[in-house]
């Protein structure tokens, strides 16, 4: 099959984003056409004057429409594609200039109709977005989840640096309105469905997650919140596992007990694992400014997500209700 690449990229309230983006789509070495599509999901900053910057540079098609999220404004953008297979994106990431090149030689050599790649911090990034992107992709707090493929048996695509084929997207229909969780709801309808998902860990993207500790917690926070709802609609991609900072949270709320009244053993445990973060972090970041902000980043995650696991686990166990009407914040309107 031809390949026919449409990147699908929704933006809200960020042209500055968009602007970086749309420069490394620029100095891309691949060849064969491809269309970028930018969904303007309800913003109040429009894009519009960045992308006239580029539109003589780049085949952009420029979508606007009514919020709805961002799953809603992927489906809405691949509706309206050229393409054959999509490639979504988040705005806040950069491209290196071999990323569509490496995505068209994996698929042509062993194609999946879903791929995805991991991220990576970029050099530019400040030390937060380094020790965040640690945290989120390190296999010492997260099992390599997000690209590492030693780590991996059956890979989970992300939204924000993803493949999809125009026939699995028809085929499933598309992302559904939980955000977060909108990307394992997908996989899983996916794997349902008999389609193949497959890392291509040479297309990576650099993610810049502009965020603070505060954004960071809540971000994390809603991804335990809507893993218990995924547990009830997909059961068989239950996993012990998702219990794991919720019970790193108990454990080390009483090894601190343990330590004020002179049992340090247990304190002694967490003190190692932070210990190896820190030293995993220098090797891979190179900095103990960044070394140290992990520690805080890898805190903030453990805690952040074991607590929203452990409140939506809790709260639709007692409620009859369907998870939309439990936790409506994390569901939008389809539009």
């Amino acid at each position: 099959m031809q390949l026919y690449f449409s990147f699908i990229i929704p933006v809200y309230n960020r042209p500055e984003e968009i602007k970086e983006l749309l420069m490394s789509f620029v100095k891309q070495n691949y060849t064969a056409p491809y269309e970028i599509v930018i969904i303007e999901d309800g913003s109040t900053q429009s894009s519009q004057h960045i992308i006239d910057d580029f539109i003589d540079q780049l085949h952009i098609l420029y979508l606007k429409k009514p919020n709805s999220g961002p799953g809603d404004s992927r489906n809405y953008g691949m509706r309206r594609a050229q393409g054959n297979y999509y490639i979504i994106l988040d705005s806040d990431c950069l491209l290196p200039s071999n990323y569509l090149a490496v995505v068209s030689r994996s698929l042509s050599e062993n194609f999946v109709h879903c791929y995805g790649g991991p991220d990576a911090a970029h050099d530019s990034f400040t030390s937060v977005q380094k020790a965040i992107n640690y945290a989120m992709t390190a296999v010492l707090t997260t099992g390599g989840i997000r690209g590492n493929e030693k780590a991996l048996d059956k890979f989970q695509p992300r939204s924000f640096n993803m493949g999809i084929s125009k026939t699995a997207f028809q085929d499933v229909g598309g992302y559904g309105h939980i955000h977060p969780g909108e990307d394992p709801d997908l996989t899983f309808r996916l794997w349902q469905k008999n389609y193949k998902t497959k890392l291509i860990s040479k297309a990576f993207v650099y993610h810049k997650r502009r965020i603070n500790w505060a954004k960071f917690f809540n971000q994390v926070n809603k991804f335990g919140m809507v893993r218990p709802i995924l547990n009830i609609w997909h059961p068989s991609t239950s996993k012990l596992t998702y219990w794991f900072p919720t019970l790193f949270c108990f454990g080390f709320i009483l090894a601190f007990i343990f330590f004020m009244v002179g049992f340090v053993q247990p304190m002694c445990l967490f003190v190692l694992y932070f210990i190896l973060i820190f030293i995993d972090s220098i090797i891979k970041n190179r900095s103990l400014g960044i070394a140290l902000l992990s520690l805080v980043a890898v805190a903030i995650q453990f805690f952040g997500y074991g607590y929203g696991f452990l409140k939506s686990t809790i709260c639709l166990a007692l409620s009859n209700k369907k998870p939309e009407e439990v936790f409506p914040e994390l569901f939008f309107n389809k539009k």
